[in-house]
């Protein structure tokens, strides 16, 4: 039978998505080859960047990670968590496919859910003395650094000395970068610094989540009546490692609830009237702080009693509507942007379920060489039946 054409199987393969990828590499060395080289996967995920095919659903719990198809909800699969610990494991970020676990400050992992893939990083001690140290003063960040091709993870933390003492020296930011397989400190400058004079502790879980665009990755430090006067945004940069604020409009300086989020790869702000709406805000122009706009305002559906967190995920494919991700992964709704009316995706998990977007992907690479652990099982079925040839030509059993 003659042979398909490589150009043939190369554009058959980029069309498939990753979980079926894994299982190709089995195929042939060629097929392995291929489906591994850092051409294949980098043109396999601009293919999907670009089509938007076979988005699926990240559903994160404390034990749990589970993948919903976006396009064939009913298409659900579990995914072993590899970085458990009988805790509760945080999942910090999601890009191209790879995803930031972390356990605690020093238990940190990047991780392809669907290819299984993981990279532990290495162990970056903390500055400050672990009792002054609570998950909940811990900001974590993962991003894509465009300018070097590389994956890095961002560590800040916030230090409360005994007895509450505030002083200058209380932030530590440590960044990981996946080429160099390291960690490196990074000092603020005090105009920056002073911002943390206060603790962010109060924080709901996901807002100490840095958001990534435009190749920086940012948090939003919210304002405490009667402390802190206003809301502000840090934004770090990737390449530089430049931590410096956002701009965006005097009238949400004072906003009392206010998250922020990324959609289409546009910063947003979702302010938050919890008994009757959400107003999204995007910055359509990154350098230009005159360009933030209210998008679109989210009535509060029916089925919940408050909007206590809102985040815009993903526009569908005619860009109609917008997946919303509403308290939890158990209110994941279509927003039409034209009728402004909510439609249950219909996916069944419980409140503990959180949500993100996950691209097929096979950055990070595949688990393991198939090839070579199909090569060993076939020496120990080998070895098998030799050593049964032998046990039947020199042992008869008499009765």
């Amino acid at each position: 039978m003659a042979e398909c054409p490589t150009d043939i199987i190369n554009e058959l393969f980029l069309r498939l998505r990753a979980t079926t990828l894994v299982k190709c590499r089995v195929l042939s060395k060629p097929c392995f080859s291929l489906i591994d080289s850092p051409e294949f996967i980098s043109s396999h995920l601009r293919r999907r960047l670009e089509t938007g095919e076979h988005l699926m659903i990240l559903l994160r719990g404390p034990r749990l990670l589970r993948t919903v198809e976006l396009d064939s909800p009913e298409n659900v699969s579990d995914i072993p968590h590899p970085l458990q610990a009988g805790g509760f494991t945080e999942v910090f970020g999601s890009f191209n496919g790879v995803i930031g676990l972390c356990n605690s400050p020093v238990d940190i992992a990047i991780f392809n859910p669907l290819t299984r893939k993981i990279h532990r990083l290495p162990i970056e001690p903390l500055d400050f003395p672990e009792r002054h140290i609570t998950r909940e003063y811990v900001f974590y960040g993962l991003g894509y650094d465009s300018v070097s091709d590389d994956f890095k993870v961002v560590r800040m933390l916030q230090s409360k000395p005994k007895g509450g003492k505030k002083n200058f020296d209380c932030i530590e930011i440590k960044v990981f970068s996946l080429k160099k397989n390291s960690w490196k400190r990074v000092c603020l400058m005090f105009e920056v610094q002073i911002l943390f004079i206060h603790y962010y502790y109060h924080l709901l879980p996901r807002r100490g989540y840095g958001v990534l665009a435009n190749n920086h990755l940012h948090w939003i430090l919210p304002r405490r009546q009667g402390i802190i006067a206003f809301n502000a945004i840090i934004r770090f940069d990737l390449a530089s490692d430049d931590l410096g604020v956002l701009s965006f409009p005097r009238a949400l300086y004072t906003e009392d609830d206010m998250d922020i989020g990324v959609l289409d790869g546009c910063v947003c702000l979702m302010c938050y009237d919890e008994f009757s709406h959400v107003d999204v805000w995007v910055l359509k122009e990154y350098e230009d702080w005159k360009s933030w706009t209210t998008l679109f305002r989210v009535p509060k559906p029916e089925s919940v009693e408050s909007v206590d967190f809102m985040r815009p995920m993903v526009y569908s494919k005619d860009r109609s509507k917008i997946l919303l991700e509403i308290n939890n992964a158990a209110n994941l709704m279509w927003f039409d942007l034209e009728s402004k009316s909510l439609t249950t995706v219909g996916i069944e998990c419980d409140s503990s379920f959180t949500a993100d977007i996950l691209v097929s992907s096979l950055v990070l690479g595949c688990k393991g060489d198939p090839t070579e652990a199909q090569r060993r099982k076939d020496q120990m079925v080998q070895k098998s039946n030799k050593r049964d040839g032998f046990l039947a030509k020199g042992f008869k059993l008499k009765l």
